[in-house]
């Protein structure tokens, strides 16, 4: 028999973990929980979870914190972050942590379970043999162990960092959309219509970590009205 995917929610508020509860149970994963941040970080480092779905806000130990200790036990560990609409702060400094993805409260029940499925997705597929980039002479980036170094400054990236990385590279003939990264990156289903900014703000990180100026960008270029290029110096 099958083992089923086991998913982690830490949520403080009673009829929202509860609400999370029924709908992952009635999609067929093995649902455990945790209502503080104390119980949540002891569960989320455990590493009995295929994904952990993490409120930002909780008491004890908040969620940036649990996000910041898994990722140092445990690089690969999938993280979805819930969080309040229109927080893009908590959302930047949640995926500059190592979170793979975020939703914003409210949520669609079925954007959720799409977007969960898509992180899940993403977990089980390795890179392939470009393991390096090397952009120019002062800039070489090791997609593998998610870490590079531009001049004699050392960089650290994300895995959703790298793959945007990866995929950019594998098609650096032409600008790559949103909506195809969203779709072969996150793996989301372009018949969903997200609208998030999870792109955007991906992209923007990236720009800090191996531009110059990150204003303006020699090496990952948007595209007016096509998407992201990147291009070797």
């Amino acid at each position: 028999m099958q083992r089923k995917t086991r998913i982690l929610i830490v949520e403080d508020e009673k009829p929202i973990r509860e609400g999370l509860v029924d709908v992952l149970v009635y999609h067929g994963f093995d649902v455990d929980t945790a209502a503080d941040g104390r119980d949540g970080l002891k569960s989320a480092l455990s590493g009995r979870f295929d994904l952990i779905l993490l409120d930002l806000m909780l008491p004890g130990v908040d969620g940036f914190e649990i996000c910041n200790r898994v990722r140092a036990s445990d690089p690969e560990q999938p993280i979805v972050m819930l969080t309040a609409k229109g927080t893009d702060e908590d959302i930047i400094r949640g995926l500059d942590l190592g979170a793979d993805d975020y939703v914003c409260k409210p949520f669609s029940v079925a954007q959720l379970v799409a977007r969960i499925k898509a992180v899940l997705r993403r977990s089980q597929i390795g890179q392939d043999d470009v393991y390096r980039l090397r952009l120019d002479r002062d800039l070489e980036i090791d997609l593998r162990n998610l870490e590079g170094r531009r001049g004699e400054e050392p960089l650290r990236f994300t895995r959703r960092e790298a793959d945007v990385l990866h995929y950019l590279h594998a098609n650096a003939g032409r600008p790559v959309p949103r909506e195809e990264l969203l779709a072969k990156v996150w793996g989301y289903p372009r018949s969903l219509g997200l609208e998030t900014r999870t792109v955007d703000i991906h992209i923007a990180k990236l720009r800090r970590k191996i531009e110059p100026d990150p204003a303006n960008p020699r090496y990952l270029l948007t595209v007016r009205g096509a998407g992201y290029r990147l291009l070797s110096g």
